[in-house]
C-alpha cells in the first residue's frame, strides 16, 4: 500500500533485520514446544477473530503487505478485507474510525506501526476512548485495543525509539499492557480484545523474532492471562528487580551473573502497567527489602519513578535501601551506535546498580 521510499523511510531498514519467522504462522502443532513472539501475536489474533465476529483489525499495511512486522500475516486471505482493513496514512484518522465502531459495539484492534506514529492521533486515544466511559456516566464504553511497537528498536533514532509506557499508565480509563515473551504475548493481547475497555498494548519490535518455550495450556484457544497481575519469573531473597517488556530478559541476564557471585534477585515481569500489581510488588519488597527498578523509558515521571513513590508509601518500614532506577538517558534517542548503546540500559548497568545497595 505504502510507496516504496516511503514505506523504507518509516522502517528505515528494520525488516530487513528482523529473524526470519522460525515456524509457520498457520497451524501450530500442540507438538511444537517454541514460538516467537511474533507467532503468539499472530495466533492470538488468528483466535479471537474466529471467535467473535465484531472483532476486526485496522491500520496501515496490514492486509496486503501482511502486517509492516508480519504480526497479521494471512489474516487478510483468512477473513476477507471487512475484517482486516488497509488504512491511508492517518493515525489521527484511522483512529477515530477504530473508536467511533468501538462505541458502536465493535471490537477493533488498531495497529500503530510504531507508537510513535500514535502521538498524530493522541487526542482520540485520550479524549475520545479513555474518558467517554466516565463522561457518560457508564452508558457507553469502548472495547478497544490498540497495539503496535512500542520503545527502542535498533538504530531508528529519536522519532521511531520512545517509551509510552509512562505516558499512557497516568491517564484515567486506560489499560496499558506489555508483553515480554511468548506467553505474554498470547494470553495478554486475548485478554485484551475481551476486555471491554481501551488497551494500550505495548509490544517490543527486538522481541518479536525471539522464541520461548509454551506448553500446551499456552496454546489452548481460550488461554489468556489476567490484567493487572504481574509474574515472579525468578524467586530470590537480596533484591527485587522489577522491568516489563524486554528489559525483563536484560534482568535475568543480570540476576544470572550476580547469582554466581551469592547474590541472589528475584525478577518481576510487570505484564501490566496500569493497574499495577501492588501485591506482588509489596510481597516481594518485604522478603528482599531491596528494590531496583529498569526501564528503557526517560527517568522523570517514569513507571520505575512511580513504583519508588509506591513502595515508599505503602512499605517505608520494609526498605533497608532506598528503591533505585536503572532508566535511559534524559536524550532524544541518537542514531549512531555507540550513542544508541550509551542511552540505553545495558546488563551491566543493572548489575552496578544492584551491587551499590548490597
Amino acid at each position: 500500500m505504502l510507496p516504496g521510499l516511503l514505506q523504507q523511510a518509516r522502517t528505515h531498514g528494520v525488516l530487513c533485520r528482523l529473524p526470519r519467522l522460525t515456524a509457520a504462522i498457520r497451524g501450530f502443532a500442540s507438538a511444537q514446544s517454541e514460538m516467537t513472539v511474533r507467532d503468539a501475536l499472530n495466533s492470538a489474533l488468528d483466535e479471537e477473530l474466529a471467535r467473535d465476529d465484531k472483532v476486526y483489525i485496522l491500520g496501515e499495511e496490514v492486509g496486503e503487505y501482511q502486517g509492516a512486522y508480519k504480526i497479521t500475516r494471512g489474516l487478510l486471505q483468512k477473513y476477507g478485507a471487512d475484517r482486516v482493513k488497509d488504512t491511508p496514512i492517518t493515525e489521527a484518522g484511522f483512529t477515530g474510525i477504530a473508536v467511533g465502531s468501538a462505541f458502536a459495539g465493535l471490537k477493533p484492534v488498531c495497529e500503530f506501526m510504531t507508537w510513535n506514529f500514535a502521538m498524530q492521533a493522541i487526542d482520540q486515544i485520550i479524549n475520545s476512548a479513555a474518558k467517554t466511559l466516565y463522561m457518560s456516566a457508564g452508558q457507553i464504553n469502548c472495547p478497544i485495543v490498540f497495539r503496535g511497537p512500542n520503545g527502542a528498536a535498533a538504530g531508528v533514532a529519536a522519532q521511531h525509539s520512545q517509551c509510552f509506557a509512562a505516558w499512557y499508565s497516568s491517564v484515567p480509563g486506560l489499560k496499558v499492557l506489555a508483553p515480554y515473551d511468548s506467553e505474554d504475548a498470547r494470553g495478554l493481547l486475548k485478554a485484551a480484545i475481551r476486555d471491554p475497555d481501551p488497551v494500550v498494548f505495548l509490544e517490543n519490535e527486538i522481541m518479536y523474532g525471539q522464541a520461548f518455550p509454551v506448553n500446551a495450556q499456552v496454546l489452548d484457544k481460550d488461554f489468556t492471562l489476567p490484567i493487572g497481575k504481574a509474574k515472579v519469573m525468578r524467586e530470590g531473597k537480596h533484591v527485587t528487580l522489577v522491568s516489563f517488556s524486554k528489559m525483563v530478559g536484560y534482568c535475568l541476564k543480570a540476576a544470572d551473573h550476580l547469582s554466581k557471585e551469592g547474590v541472589h534477585c528475584e525478577v518481576i515481569n510487570l505484564r501490566t502497567i496500569k493497574p499495577l500489581d501492588k501485591d506482588t510488588l509489596l510481597a516481594s519488597i518485604k522478603k528482599t527489602h531491596k528494590m531496583v527498578t529498569v526501564e528503557e523509558g526517560w527517568p522523570q515521571c517514569g513507571v520505575g519513578a512511580e513504583i519508588a513513590a509506591l513502595m515508599q508509601e505503602l512499605a517505608f518500614d520494609e526498605l533497608d535501601a532506598p528503591v533505585l532506577r536503572v532508566t535511559g538517558a534524559e536524550v532524544p534517542m541518537p542514531y549512531a551506535a555507540n550513542l544508541e548503546a550509551a542511552a540505553l540500559p545495558q546488563v551491566d548497568d543493572i548489575i552496578k546498580v544492584v551491587k551499590s545497595i548490597l
